[in-house]
């Protein structure tokens, strides 16, 4: 299964990904009350880019992680956090305590679940009025511009699955699709973009967390960075930008139990 294909390299995840900005945190603080006396649900946490801040307000976290490396990793993050704790599950069966959740949250993972399941059994473990937190990451046009125009060539010599002409969109032309959603409360969207630079060898660490590029063969892939760790050290300087763009999408359950 793709999805669990990142337990593979749980270290290397933890030091590449990025973390949340701190504006989109504070969004999703002020939107749930996370406090001392919240209870939070996050599926699929990683190694925690976004459970230990969420954890640093207090509240009582469940962390459930399909894969056992990553989840490890977690937990040593959240060492200094005796309220939040990490399971090994996945979510689609993962039997929810009869306590139910004031926060449910999921970064940057939600397309991996099963659109059947989602939404449904997220609404199951809120409480009424419970917040649904869903967190998106986009890469747009932004940063170092001829850097990704070049590399459109390296992907289509190496992946045959790369469309042909292939560029990043600007973030005005990325849709929000809240369609699941329909019938919930209060849903409200956050967006905020941002810069990172990388040499080379982080750029590539950061290449070797995606799915994508982790499920090329082997010659495939080393060919792939090979070329990109070329472009970028002759042609960039040794250094580029990429930009992210981060969407924090919440709604709150009915007060009559819901799926949808």
């Amino acid at each position: 299964m793709l999805r669990g294909i990142f337990d593979e390299a749980a270290e290397l995840y933890d030091r590449a990904r990025p973390r949340y900005p701190r504006s989109l945190v504070a969004e999703l603080a002020a939107r749930t009350d996370l406090g001392p006396g919240t209870r939070v649900l996050e599926i699929a946490p990683g190694t925690g880019q976004l459970t230990v801040p969420v954890a640093e307000f207090g509240g009582q976290v469940t962390a459930v992680e399909l894969g056992p490396a990553m989840a490890e990793v977690a937990r040593r993050n959240l060492r200094p956090f005796p309220r939040a704790h990490v399971e090994v599950a996945d979510f689609e069966k993962w039997p929810p305590p009869a306590e139910p959740f004031d926060v449910v949250m999921i970064a940057t993972a939600f397309h991996w679940l099963d659109p059947a399941v989602r939404i449904p059994k997220v609404g199951r473990a809120l409480r009424p009025g419970g917040t649904f937190a869903l967190v998106t990451t986009e890469h747009v046009k932004g940063g170092t511009l001829d850097f990704f125009a070049r590399v459109q060539e390296c992907y289509e010599r190496w992946d045959p699955a790369t469309p042909p002409g292939l560029r990043l969109q600007d973030e005005s032309e990325i849709v929000t699709d809240t369609s699941e959603l329909a019938g919930w409360d209060d849903l409200r969207s956050y967006r905020c973009t941002r810069e990172i630079t990388y040499t080379a060898q982080e750029y590539i660490d950061v290449l070797l967390t995606y799915s994508g590029h982790r499920a090329l063969d082997a010659p495939s892939r080393e060919g792939l960075l090979g070329d990109i760790r070329e472009l970028i050290d002759t042609r960039h300087g040794g250094r580029i930008a990429k930009c992210y763009l981060h969407e924090l999408i919440t709604a709150r359950r009915p007060e009559r139990r819901t799926g949808h």
